[in-house]
This record gives C-alpha cells, sequence and structure tokens, in this order.
C-alpha cells in the first residue's frame, strides 16, 4: 500500500501525508453524523471544556470517565464573564471523546476500515488496538491552541509504539488553525508523561530538552480527505483559529498489542474491546 520512500519518509522524518486518500462521501457521512451528536448532547455545563494549558484533570470525573464513552468538551473561550455562550452552541464544542470508534456505528464502520490495517500494517505494527478517537472541530474565531506535545506522552508503551492517525475532515490552512509538527523531532527524547494514580492525575516531567517552535516546524496543511500519520514521539501542536472558517478533523491513536500499554496511562480500556483493523 505504501511506497518504499513513505515508509522511509516516516521512519526518518516521523509522519507521512496521504493526501485526499478517503473518499469524500466518507467523509461528509462522519461529518454529519459529529453533527448530530452535537445536537443530542444534553450536557451544557461550562465545567466541560477542554484545554491544553493545563493538563490537571485531577478528580474531573467527566473527563476521565470518558475513556469509554462519548462525551462533548467545551472550547475553552466558549463562554464569556458571565458564563453565557459566545456564539450558538454547535460552534462553542471544542471536540468529541472518546470512544467514538467503538460506540457509535457510523464512526465505527469509518475507523476499522481495512485500509487503515494495511497502512499501519506497512509501518511495523504487528497488533493494532485502536486506543482512543476524537472527532475535534477547531471552531471559527474561538478554536483553541493545541500545544506542542507528544502523543506518547499519554499513550506509554514500551516500546514506544503509538501511531496517530489525523484525517482532514475539512481543509486545514495557516488561517484555519492546520497541524504543525518538528521533522525528524521523533528521534528526540520524551519529554514528559501524563500518568493517573486513583483519581490524580499527574504530568511528569522526563527530559528539559525545549519544545519545538514554528521556526523549526513546518505547517502540514491539507485537503479533506487526507490522511497524516505520524508517530508517538513527534512533537506536533496547532494554532488557535480566529479565522471564520471552522478546521475539523477526527483523530484514532493506535498502540501494539504486542507492547506493554503502561497501566499509569490516563486512559485504560475495561469494558469495551479493543480492536484493531478489518481483515
Amino acid at each position: 500500500m505504501l511506497s518504499a520512500e513513505q515508509i522511509t519518509h516516516f521512519n526518518e522524518q516521523g509522519y507521512i501525508v496521504l493526501d485526499e486518500i478517503i473518499p469524500l462521501a466518507d467523509i461528509d457521512a462522519i461529518k454529519q453524523r459529529a453533527n448530530t451528536l452535537v445536537e443530542q448532547w444534553a450536557e451544557d455545563s461550562p465545567d466541560h471544556v477542554f484545554t491544553t494549558n493545563d493538563n490537571d484533570r485531577s478528580d474531573d470525573s467527566y473527563f476521565l470517565e470518558s475513556a469509554e464513552k462519548i462525551r462533548c468538551f467545551f472550547e475553552e473561550e466558549a463562554f464569556n464573564d458571565q458564563g453565557e455562550l459566545v456564539q450558538e452552541r454547535s460552534l462553542c464544542i471544542n471536540k468529541i471523546g472518546h470512544a467514538l470508534h467503538e460506540l457509535d456505528p457510523v464512526f465505527n464502520d469509518f475507523s476499522h476500515k481495512k485500509l487503515l490495517g494495511e497502512l499501519i500494517s506497512d509501518l511495523g505494527m504487528k497488533t493494532p488496538q485502536i486506543r482512543q478517537s476524537m472527532y475535534i472541530f477547531k471552531q471559527p474565531k474561538i478554536g483553541g491552541i493545541v500545544n506542542w506535545h507528544q502523543d506518547a506522552s499519554f499513550f506509554f508503551t514500551t516500546p514506544q509504539s503509538v501511531i496517530t492517525l489525523w484525517f482532514a475532515v475539512e481543509d486545514a490552512t495557516l488561517e484555519n488553525g492546520c497541524l504543525w509538527v518538528e521533522p525528524a523531532g521523533h528521534l528526540g527524547p520524551l519529554r514528559e508523561r501524563f500518568n493517573l494514580h486513583d483519581q490524580q492525575t499527574t504530568m511528569v516531567n522526563l527530559d528539559p530538552m525545549p519544545w519545538p517552535t514554528e521556526k523549526c516546524g513546518v505547517s502540514v496543511e491539507v485537503k479533506a480527505g487526507s490522511l497524516v500519520m505520524f508517530q508517538g514521539l513527534l512533537p506536533h501542536y496547532s494554532a488557535p483559529n480566529r479565522s471564520s472558517k471552522s478546521r475539523q478533523a477526527y483523530t484514532l491513536h493506535v498502540t501494539d498489542g504486542e507492547c506493554e500499554y503502561a497501566p499509569e496511562n490516563w486512559l485504560q480500556t475495561t469494558a469495551l474491546p479493543l480492536r484493531g483493523f478489518a481483515k
């Protein structure tokens, strides 16, 4: 499926971009389903805000219990000082997480495509297991920043195995907050780990290496239907979206069942099946 050049690029640079590989009909199906899930969401508490500026989730049961549920989270800037939504409710949702791939039939079909298993296999993963799914809205005007980070911090395995699949549901541009990556940054150390003990979460610093900036990163502007795949140690981020256009995306985090999944990781599968892709 993947060419030798693409596999080499992934190994050396830490990521690959597959332009418009997913049919737009499939993309539209999950986009419409996400809109329906937001419309049906009954919870509208301002407490359920998602931000990467503060990773202390201690005693946040709404977040911590979302590992095997479907829950919506508001943008950090969704509310004004009076606690009122700053724009239409549907335009204030940051993301839906974290078990869409198992609990929703439309996302289930999309997430377990045979094509995805073939791509993951080409990258060397022997026993893929989908750990998490997120639908990210990156809302117009208030879409929040996602600070530089490494996904292995949240899905630690021994040896490192997590691969992120990032699907562009809409065109991602510099204007609306596209993904940025640090080429070959996956060759550096894991800087931190997000650990959970009982109901207490801690971001543990592992290495003082500074995070990259846009000066040493590259923007990943892609069309809807494109797929970006990157290694768990690759630093990446996205800027705030201050444009009038959203930048919707869907992500899967996949680990190798041949590797040891750390019991300290915040996301643990206890009730749902831990599956890979269709054969």
